[in-house]
């Protein structure tokens, strides 16, 4: 029997690890699968070794490990393999399927511009973009999203979208922030290329609110979080690992 296992990230913040549940669980509705599980690479439970039991438990005998990252990176290369090559030792007849991460995709860059238009429906023609992304040592990461940032360069007439990353690669947050404010752009947004609200979001949103500089509007935009085109992409996925022949046991 055919089973997905959904893999979040998960946070300390109770409130990100349940809208990344709300999530999934809106993507599950419109996939035709009879197993589907919720489990978490670190920080929320339950874990992946739970996951994979829960399926086992309801007959599964394939698994389709389904990674809700937004980009490649240590976390999709890694972590969720290794851990799922543990796990394999206590289940020696199951197959395992593995998925790809979001990646790049039109319904997210779409997403993004969205998520300006919320803030402010008609942006001012000298509008720039900070697109910050989580990070990592991954130079994948830093590529993906800075093709990330011409797609989203070329849906609206923004002057410029630059990139900027939490932790692990450059310029950090705080570098990107300070060269924005030092331009001539008056208006600047700020999207959190994140999914879900956490630590991390936190720090952000505590960041633009101390700044002082009157002559800028700096607005801080939402994560991507419940956008229509996030379950989109997530039911995209999933399907086409579960559709494939591929099987890895």
């Amino acid at each position: 029997m055919e089973a997905v296992l959904y893999i979040g990230h998960g946070s300390r913040v109770k409130a990100g690890v349940q809208e990344a549940i709300e999530f999934i669980e809106k993507a599950k509705k419109s996939i035709d699968v009879p197993i589907q599980e919720i489990c978490f690479l670190e920080l929320a439970d339950p874990d992946i070794r739970t996951g994979v039991e829960r399926c086992v438990k309801r007959g599964a005998t394939t698994i389709s490990i389904v990674p809700i990252l937004l980009l490649t990176a240590v976390h999709a290369k890694f972590d969720i393999p290794e851990a799922i090559e543990e796990v394999k030792k206590a289940f020696p007849s199951i197959y395992f399927k593995y998925g790809r991460p979001f990646g790049v995709h039109e319904k997210i860059n779409a997403a993004l511009l969205d998520r300006v238009l919320e803030k402010v429906p008609s942006p001012k023609q000298d509008a720039a973009v900070l697109l910050i992304g989580r990070g990592s040592s991954d130079p994948d990461v830093k590529r993906d999203l800075t093709n990330v940032a011409k797609s989203l360069e070329s849906l609206h007439t923004f002057q410029c979208v630059e990139t900027c990353f939490m932790y692990g690669a450059t310029p950090h947050f705080e570098e990107g922030l300070e060269h924005m404010l030092k331009t001539q752009h008056k208006q600047i947004f700020v999207i959190p290329y994140l999914l879900f609200q956490g630590i991390l979001m936190n720090e952000i949103s505590e960041r633009i609110e101390c700044i002082e500089d009157e002559e800028k509007e700096v607005i801080l935009c939402d994560s991507l979080g419940y956008h229509i085109n996030l379950v989109d992409v997530l039911k995209e996925r999933t399907i086409e690992l579960v559709e494939s022949s591929l099987m890895i046991g």
